[in-house]
């Protein structure tokens, strides 16, 4: 297993403007870490993380910069849309997404991990998610499509509770039917929408380009300031890699059972100080994975 950071991990720093791109690279190069992947923050010219509207000579330089102090960079991950039912607005984000597809390949990267759908439902929304399918499968089978000569995997992430839940993830998989489309596993975001990731992980590991460890804490009470709900209620909160309340040894063991071992980051949320936070996940999951 190659483990590393996700960027998105330093955000309470790189978001304050306390640390730049080039300083995570620098942290990362002087830890145990094997790579690292770019979680973008906001676009624009002037945004911390590379995004479209970066400078092609600024992008070219980071790229060396990675190099020069021997950091992998394994994955682009970016907002997107892909359930828009307007037909223009619809193309013009696919186009987007096929921008992020080429700067990945000027940074070098081989994986991209874009959103499908911003949509928030309560109740019973199976009726949503299936219309969204259908706008979401062919726009995302275009792009997969884009990416596969330039050597690129898309895929999703189970996230943002319209499309988190293991299943649904593996529904756009086979809608989209693409072999460089699959998706990025993290193995906390299954409790976002209550399922347990030691069934989860295991039934989605097939189709995993990256794999995320995180941790959360989870309580059935409201505990106080800095939680957030559950779609099904639970209280939760980011937690550092092996602290909270995922049984972390058993989804390691599952992923060793599968044989995956490419990449996996340390995506960090907790209220620690983030490089604590990272220091003491990657240390964790690297005990554990070889303890399992």
């Amino acid at each position: 297993m190659k483990f590393g950071f996700s960027s998105y991990s330093f955000h309470q720093r790189v978001g304050a403007g306390t640390m730049t791109i080039e300083d995570v690279i620098d942290w990362v190069a002087d830890s145990t870490a094997e790579h690292l992947e770019f979680a973008a923050l906001g676009e624009g010219a002037d945004a911390p993380v590379p995004n479209i509207d970066w400078d092609p000579a600024r992008v070219a330089a980071l790229r060396q910069y990675a190099a020069d102090k021997g950091v992998v960079l394994s994955q682009l991950a970016f907002t997107a849309n892909l359930a828009r039912e307007d037909a223009a607005e619809q193309a013009a984000e696919v186009e987007r997404v096929k921008k992020y597809v080429d700067l990945a390949a000027a940074l070098g990267i081989e994986r991209i991990r874009h959103d499908v759908a911003m949509i928030r439902t309560e109740g019973d929304d199976s009726l949503e998610f299936e219309r969204a399918l259908a706008l979401i499968a062919p726009a995302a089978k275009e792009i997969a499509q884009y990416a596969a000569p330039k050597g690129i995997r898309t895929g999703l992430e189970n996230h943002g509770y319209f499309v988190q839940a293991s299943e649904r993830v593996r529904r756009v998989i086979h809608a989209v039917d693409e072999p460089n489309f699959g998706t990025t596993l993290d193995i906390g975001n299954f409790l976002c929408v209550d399922e347990d990731p030691t069934v989860a992980v295991p039934a989605n590991l097939p189709y995993a380009n990256i794999v995320h460890f995180k941790d959360f804490y989870v309580r059935t009470q409201d505990p106080g300031e800095g939680w957030f709900r559950s779609r099904g209620g639970k209280y939760l909160r980011g937690a550092i890699v092996g602290n909270g309340d995922i049984d972390t040894r058993a989804v390691i063991r599952a992923i060793k059972a599968s044989g995956y071992d490419g990449y996996a980051s340390i995506e960090f949320e907790g209220a620690e100080d983030c490089l604590l936070g990272c220091s003491r996940g990657i240390a964790n999951a690297q005990r554990l994975w070889a303890e399992a």
